[in-house]
């Protein structure tokens, strides 16, 4: 994967090349990889599981493809293994996407939040709900003591991502806001922007 992606942007340097490998293999890109083969389709679940949803379970679906792609390695060797895994996935091995899309949801607000304050961001658990083998994770992130984003999830890293990300579409919001017209007295009105509802 590394020296396909170095021979498809060989102007990038070593920071942007891994960024690109690490939205490719890590967990949410394997199981979008596995999504995009219908792999969930063909995996032997027990009853409760697939009715629970585990077909389209992102961690379900990135281990089942690392496993094929063992598989393979086994049975038919590296080089078609390589030339399979290049093939699923050239839609992100050609993607010319922006440095800043590469990166986590956290690892971005890290870094807006480091270049705003210096703080890092503080996540707190909101609410835990749901049966022990299915529990969903509401957390609530904030910077500088005000709430950003809140998101929720079937582990504590899923609702940290999409509270993450919430907060990124906030601060972005206020960067880009103009704010509404000057008052006759050249007196502008404060914009508060406030995140209520976390993603569906």
């Amino acid at each position: 994967m590394a020296e396909a992606l170095f021979r498809r942007h060989p102007d990038d340097d070593e920071g942007v090349l891994s960024a690109r490998r690490a939205a490719i293999v890590s967990s949410v890109g394997l199981a979008r990889l596995a999504a995009r083969i219908d792999l969930g389709a063909d995996l032997l679940l027990g009853e409760g599981e697939s009715q629970l949803g585990g077909r389209a379970r992102p961690s379900l679906l990135a281990s089942a493809f690392e496993a094929v792609a063992g598989a393979l390695y086994l049975d038919l060797g590296y080089d078609a293994t390589r030339d399979w895994l290049l093939g699923v996935a050239a839609p992100e091995v050609e993607a010319d996407l922006p440095t800043r899309t590469l990166k986590s949801p956290k690892s971005r607000l890290q870094e807006l939040s480091q270049h705003r304050s210096g703080e890092r961001p503080e996540y707190t658990l909101v609410d835990v709900s749901g049966p022990d083998h299915r529990r969903t994770f509401r957390i609530a992130v904030a910077l500088e003591g005000r709430e950003l984003g809140v998101g929720e999830g079937l582990s504590r890293r899923i609702a940290e991502t999409a509270a993450a990300a919430q907060a990124i579409d906030a601060l972005e919001s206020e960067a880009i806001d103009p704010g509404p017209p000057a008052d006759d007295d050249g007196a502008s009105r404060a914009v508060i922007a406030r995140v209520d509802a976390p993603r569906g």
